[in-house]
């Protein structure tokens, strides 16, 4: 089965209110479920690791903060999803946030998780520098490459 098939079938499940679809191919039978209860975060495997590697710069206006030293687009640094799933703030929902706004964060540090396929995926920062916005609400979904955090760089 073409992997391209496949991710169109995993987006159009997701982007529906199917909660499960299967496909049989010769021997390959494929079978895609998503979770409807956002509060099924109790017993996952342990997460795998995703550094998320591609930089890029936001197109945003200058502004300033409290410090009244100007944040400009040129040092701004997206942390993008690199997996289409759920994203968590937090490893389980009476847990504190891995993240919050303002936080200074290296190069490495977990930010947030997204589920995939029942598998939990631990999303690291790509920079270091002090986190200006998160992008996410908690427990919605992201798609491939979608902008999660917004870094300062140092």
């Amino acid at each position: 089965m073409d992997i391209a098939l496949l991710k169109k079938l995993i987006k159009v499940v997701e982007q529906s209110k199917i909660t499960e679809f299967s496909v049989q191919e010769g021997d390959l039978k494929v079978k895609i479920s998503k979770n409807t209860n956002s509060n099924s975060f109790q017993g996952f495997p342990q997460p795998h690791h995703f550094t998320v590697a591609a930089p890029s710069v936001v197109e945003a206006p200058a502004k300033e903060t409290k410090e009244s030293v100007p944040v400009s687009a040129a040092n701004l640094h997206e942390v993008r999803s690199p997996i289409v799933g759920t994203f968590y703030r937090a490893p389980a929902p009476d847990a504190d946030a891995y993240a919050q706004v303002g936080d200074q964060i290296t190069e490495g540090n977990v930010l947030c998780i997204v589920e995939a396929m029942k598998l939990m995926n631990e999303i690291e920062s790509d920079a270091s520098g002090k986190i200006v916005k998160i992008l996410v609400e908690n427990a919605t979904p992201v798609e491939y490459n979608q902008p999660l955090f917004l870094i300062e760089k140092n």
